[in-house]
């Protein structure tokens, strides 16, 4: 027998607190599915606010490193441990790193073009 409490049922409260505990849980989920992809070994990447060495150096990630790759573009080319390339990373808003230091098992795109 549901209690009424004005507006919504006591019932229908506690359904809605279950749906929303399941919502997160599957948000917390599929953040720690995103693939990191392993920054070259001994390299302190640098991190940059734009695809190119003239752009501001924003940070330099720590050894052993993993970075998500949300969106990928061209710019300068760089040669690095995986090759030569005019592919940069972004890990972050604002922040590309090069994807000559980035093991994705490929020579291209692993990810959608940034806008």
């Amino acid at each position: 027998m549901a209690v009424e409490d004005g507006t919504n049922t006591v019932e229908g409260m506690a359904e809605a607190q279950q749906e929303a505990t399941e919502t997160l849980a599957a948000a917390e989920s599929t953040e720690a599915l995103a693939v990191r992809y392993p920054v070259a070994p001994g390299v302190r990447l640098k991190v940059r606010s734009g695809p190119g060495t003239q752009y501001q150096l924003i940070k330099v990630l720590p050894l052993d490193s993993r970075v998500p790759i949300n969106c990928q573009k061209p710019g300068e080319w760089i040669t690095g441990t995986y090759g030569t390339t005019n592919l940069w990373d972004n890990i972050a808003n604002g922040q590309y790193v090069s994807d000559a230091y980035v093991n994705t098992g490929s020579d291209g795109y692993v990810a959608p073009r940034c806008a």
